[in-house]
Formats: C-alpha cells, structure tokens, sequence
C-alpha cells in the first residue's frame, strides 16, 4: 500500500508534469527495493497502455491488458495481482482521457520530418592515425607495430589492464551529436561521453605520473581507485583532482560555466592547474555541483539532485525548472539538431520535462512542448524555427 502523495508523484513523473519536489520524493522513495518493484509496475503498465494507443482501435489497450494480468496470474500471487489492476487502472484512466482528447480535439503531428546527418565517431591513435568507428562495431585496437591495446564492443572500447608504461602515447576519441560511447581506460576507469563530447587519454598511463586526460563536452567518470596516481580531469581552466569517485563533468566550449556534479566520493576543483588550499580551489562533497565560472574565475557549489545531470547515460535527459535556452543547447546536442528561437521571452523562462532520448524523437518532443506549454515551432529549410 502505498500513499496518495506517491501515487501522484508518480503518475506525474511518468505523464513528464513532475516538479523537482515530486523527482525527489521519489528519489529516496524507490530505495527500498520493494517500493523500486512497485514503481516498476506502474511503468510496466504505462508502458503497456501507451503501446496500444499507437493502435487506432481502443479495444487493443484492453486486449493489452487481459494479455499482462494473464502473464501475472501465472507467476504472482493474488495481492500482487490486485496491485496491477489498480496500477493499470489508474493509468488507463489518466492517460486514456489524454488519448481521447488527443483523437478527437486535437490534430495529428505535422508532416515535416528532420532530416539530421549524424558524423561519424572518430579515434585518433597516439601516431597521429584517424579511424572511424561504428557504435555498433566490434574489432581490436592496436599501436602501429600491431600491439594489442583493447578492444571494442559497440558502443564502448575497452582498453587492456596493463602495467604503467614509461612511454607517453595519447588517444582522443570524439562523439559528434546525435551519439553517446563509452571507454574503459587502460586503468579500468570507465568514462560515459554525451553527444558531441571529446577526450584525450594517455594508452596506458604513465608510471610515478598523475593520470590525467583532457576533456571538452560531457562526460561521466567511475575513477578506479589509485592512491600513488591521483586521476586528474583537465577540463580548460579548471583541473578536477581525484584518487577513486564517481563524478560528471560538463565542460561545452560555448557554455560559460564548467560544472562538476558528485555523486560519490570527493573531488578537489582546482583553478589553473593550482593544487594549493587556496581560495582559488574547492572540495566538493556527494550530492554538490560544483560550477567554474569562466568570465569570473570563481568556484562556487550547490547542492542538487545528482539524477538530474547524469541521467543522460542512460538515454533520458530530465529538465527541472530549466532555462528554455539551456533546454534549446541540450536538444540540439543530443538530437543533432539547429534550433532558432525567434521569441526571446522564452529563453530565460523555466519549464520541467523528461525525455527518455533513445524511444522519442526530436518530433516528439516539440510536439510535447507544443501541446503543453504552447510553444509553436515550424520546420523549415531542415532547422527547426520558433516563433
């Protein structure tokens, strides 16, 4: 049984009306492993229901439905049945009357589609050599003598553990947008690059040295723990000192801020290479963003739902309380997009959204904005216009 304040909560997230209150109830909430199997359940029929809505004939939500509960009858027990009924329930109910209205008020999509030519991922060798890589590819990754230094597996390249070296060889992997890839260091630290990210990494890293790689866009760091080798981020002006943490960095070269989000362990932000306990330094503690300001060179931090800028990973980008022009930057990373917004009273007005990257189109999601917060938009010359 669970109460009326997270039932809500829920069904807002799940319908993208949640407020950063709601994300954070729910946060803590789904913890408890039973309240996360609960949860799950409310999205199996979410999921479910909106599936059959992309049939024209409504009957096919309730045949959808007979199909699960037959499926639950077979592997649960009675009380987790009455569950599902009343999670499938509430659902149908809260977006069955979004489906009618949606047939019968409002008109369909527009026909203009985006046409986007999304680059491809580049890796640049330690002699200079450039290969492009498929996201769904797979092969081996050698020096040009033929040494074996990794290998990829989709969407990740895997480097081997190996002893420190004494010789320094660098490799720099770009992710252009529209894409995400991944990277297992030769130290077996793991990095998760967003959309039109780069980094420089030494293959492997250097003994007695500091490893430090060179970072420009987003990328998320899980540091394998070394004491003797402090792991450094050079992210331009600011260098995020660590030995072993998880932590994201965003570092977009037309942004005017560099932000640091930890979500565990600690990290040390450092001006200009400054490793002293000075003013111009800072330890940030889990669940703090730490934020460079580039035109002030100052460091300031704030505590913050870490879910919110690292969710990206997992293919869902979730804006709370968000700058329509930060919205604007985002979507045109991850959906490898232009977007001109010819009303600038909506650049510093905020608005709350989830958008699971992967499953909805750039299309989706300006017809959401569109329904929901009335922004009118057209498509013209392949770029994307509000007015």
């Amino acid at each position: 049984m669970i109460s009326s304040k997270i039932e809500n909560s829920i069904i807002k997230y799940i319908s993208r009306s949640a407020t950063s209150e709601d994300l954070d109830i729910l946060t803590e909430w789904i913890k408890t492993p039973s309240n996360k199997q609960i949860f799950k359940d409310y999205v199996k029929a979410h999921y479910m229901i909106t599936y059959s809505i992309n049939d024209p004939n409504p009957d096919t939500i309730i045949a959808q439905l007979h199909k699960e509960i037959k499926k639950q009858k077979r592997t649960s027990y009675t009380s987790k049945l009455k569950s599902f009924y009343k999670y499938a329930a509430i659902l149908i109910l809260f977006f069955g009357l979004g489906y009618f209205y949606q047939k019968i008020f409002v008109k369909t999509k527009p026909d203009h589609i985006l046409v986007t030519k999304v680059k491809d991922i580049t890796l640049q060798l330690g002699d200079g050599t450039i290969t492009t890589i498929s996201d769904i590819g797979e092969g081996k990754i050698t020096d040009a003598t033929g040494n074996v230094l990794g290998e990829q597996n989709g969407s990740k390249l895997i480097y081997i553990d190996k002893a420190l070296s004494q010789e320094l060889s660098y490799h720099t992997i770009k992710v252009p947008y529209g894409k995400r890839f991944s990277i297992i260091l030769s130290d077996q630290t793991q990095v998760f690059l967003n959309s039109g990210s780069s980094i420089k990494y030494p293959v492997p890293f250097i003994k007695g040295k500091n490893r430090e790689v060179f970072l420009n866009g987003e990328a998320f760091f899980d540091v394998a723990e070394d004491k003797t080798h402090p792991f450094i981020v050079n992210a331009n002006e600011l260098d995020i000192k660590v030995l072993g943490t998880k932590f994201n960095v965003t570092n977009y070269p037309e942004d005017d801020q560099t932000e640091v989000v930890l979500v565990e362990g600690s990290v040390h932000l450092n001006i200009e290479g400054n490793y002293s306990e000075t003013k111009k330094g800072m330890v940030l503690k889990p669940g703090y963003k730490g934020t460079f300001d580039k035109t002030e060179k100052t460091i300031s931090d704030t505590k913050v739902n870490t879910e919110i800028y690292t969710s990206w990973k997992t293919g869902n980008i979730i804006f709370r309380n968000a700058p329509f022009e930060n919205i604007i930057k985002k979507l045109e990373r991850h959906y490898n997009v232009t977007i001109i917004n010819n009303n600038n009273k909506l650049d510093h007005e905020t608005f709350n959204a989830n958008i699971g990257i992967d499953e909805e189109s750039i299309e989706d999601v300006l017809y959401y904005f569109n329904k929901v917060y009335q922004i009118h938009y057209k498509i013209e010359n392949n770029k994307i216009i509000i007015n």
